[in-house]
């Protein structure tokens, strides 16, 4: 395996498994356990009727809890494993390996350093994840490679084939003292692609990850990219993500063409004594043969899923309630992680 044959799949290329890390009392969904599991096993009976679903917990009896759990829910014990591990959150969009594959069926577990989000959280733990993993067996043969530099899974989309797109607000508040071109030479070499796009506009209310691609915009088959818009002009964000989609709508394919833009439609503000979530539906999750996509209980919730579906065409559409997550700043793309076809 030579380096210059590595890549970072897109989302939609085949996958092995889903990763995800359950929710429990010692992190910080214990307010809200009962209905976040909900949406735990709600993702989990959806994952698994595509493809097999890689659970992380603390504990045995948190493994009990979960295999219980599934069952009552009709889950496949079939298509789920459990790693014991012990973790700070389970954000593991951003904790998880980002992996990397060659044309030969070899892979690279590509594991940039966690600081939670530029620091705001403890994280120990959760960046032990990956060699916790390794050292578990969960990825076979895979090489691990440790990258001491702070990068978060959800910062990064790649198209799989050498683009990379990310936001200026999230990297640089990671590495305040390097430039643009710096940052883009790391991305370019510890990613192994041939371009880096920016976007420097772009945020969501509640976002602990100081605006995180995948909250925003997300490329699809063909060129197309996906991103959330705000057609209220009332709203505070609607300056902001209207001239996101104006950058979005300037940028080129490598072969000089636009991108075919699919605006999603904006959730009415859902708030938590007084504080706005961040209520995405950028934030989907693309499996085999599907796309999951969050919902809100909210009235766009159906045209969301419509335009993510005429952006993926021939998948099913898979709608999961996702209101219990942005309590927590995040939603369904940001507590799973994908692994390609053949890795596990």
């Amino acid at each position: 395996m030579t380096d210059q044959s590595l890549r970072l799949p897109a989302e939609w290329e085949p996958q092995a498994a889903v990763l995800i890390a359950w929710p429990h009392a010692g992190t910080d969904w214990a307010d809200r356990l009962a209905s976040v599991e909900s949406t735990y096993v709600a993702l989990a009976a959806a994952v698994t009727r595509f493809q097999q679903l890689i659970v992380v917990v603390a504990d045995e009896t948190l493994r009990a809890r979960v295999d219980s759990l599934l069952k009552q829910a009709g889950v496949d014990p079939g298509r789920v494993r459990f790693v014991q591990l012990s973790y700070d959150d389970t954000w593991l969009r951003d904790s998880g390996p980002i992996t990397l594959k060659d044309g030969h069926g070899a892979f690279q577990l590509t594991d940039f350093r966690f600081t939670g989000w530029g620091g705001k959280f403890g994280a120990a733990q959760d960046d032990a994840l990956v060699a916790g993993l390794v050292q578990a067996g969960v990825f076979g043969t895979a090489t691990h490679k440790r990258i001491d530099w702070a990068l978060e899974g959800g910062g990064i989309e790649s198209d799989g084939a050498g683009t990379v797109l990310t936001t200026w607000r999230c990297l640089v508040q990671r590495h305040p003292d390097q430039s643009r071109d710096d940052m883009s030479a790391i991305l370019r070499d510890s990613l192994h692609a041939s371009r880096v796009l920016w976007l420097d506009y772009g945020y969501l209310e509640g976002d602990d990850t100081d605006a995180h691609i995948d909250t925003l915009a997300r490329f699809a088959p063909d060129d197309r990219i996906v991103y959330q818009a705000c057609a209220d002009a009332s709203d505070p964000h609607h300056d902001e993500l209207q001239r996101m989609a104006t950058e979005l709508a300037a940028l080129r394919t490598p072969d000089g063409r636009p991108y075919r833009l699919y605006p999603l439609p904006w959730a009415r503000p859902i708030l938590d004594e007084g504080r706005r979530l961040a209520a995405s539906y950028a934030n989907y999750l693309i499996v085999n043969g599907a796309v999951l996509v969050p919902a809100y209980d909210d009235p766009a919730d159906d045209e969301a899923a419509r335009i993510i579906g005429s952006a993926h065409p021939g998948r099913e559409i898979v709608q999961v309630p996702c209101r219990p997550l942005i309590w927590q700043n995040g939603s369904l793309h940001c507590i799973t992680m994908q692994l390609p076809a053949g890795l596990t």
